[in-house]
């Protein structure tokens, strides 16, 4: 049971640089056109959808075919669980990417706190260039260290 535990903890950890990797050389590289839209709203097709939203297929699909084929091994096999390690990062992502930085859904439009505001921070500045050069800050929740201290200052200022 710890194994499949620390398996599921470990891949949403490795999916962090994963993400990481994908948004630097992928989205802001060769599948920039899906991306774009997504920096740039007046690119946009749809009201509420982004073409950058077909990435969650991206992560989603192999994630279910884990999910799926490892659940029918005697004992559950790893791969099951690897898979819900990306489900799981996924979940994350949503809701701290297109929930609480986006505001997609107004859910947690109130929450004001230390690591958010460093988070928001951070991705407003990867948000500042409309094109695919010049990119900053292309993890998700992993925020760097200069983005605390001003979330710091800005608390201690109230």
């Amino acid at each position: 049971m710890w194994v499949n535990i620390l398996i599921t903890l470990g891949t949403f950890v490795v999916m962090e640089g994963i993400t990481w990797l994908t948004h630097k050389y992928v989205m802001h590289g060769f599948l920039w056109k899906l991306h774009e839209d997504h920096h740039d709203h007046r690119k946009k097709i749809h009201p509420v959808f982004e073409k950058n939203d077909v990435f969650f297929l991206i992560f989603a699909i192999p994630s279910m075919i884990m999910i799926y084929t490892g659940s029918f091994y005697s004992n559950y096999s790893s791969l099951l669980f690897v898979g819900i390690g990306v489900a799981l990062y996924g979940l994350a992502y949503f809701l701290v990417h297109e929930v609480v930085i986006h505001e997609r859904l107004k859910w947690f439009s109130k929450i004001d706190n230390f690591y958010f505001r460093a988070l928001r921070k951070a991705h407003k500045i990867h948000h500042k260039h409309l094109g695919k050069e010049d990119g900053e800050c292309f993890g998700m929740l992993v925020v760097p260290k200069k983005y605390f201290k001003e979330a710091y200052k800005f608390s201690s200022s109230k």
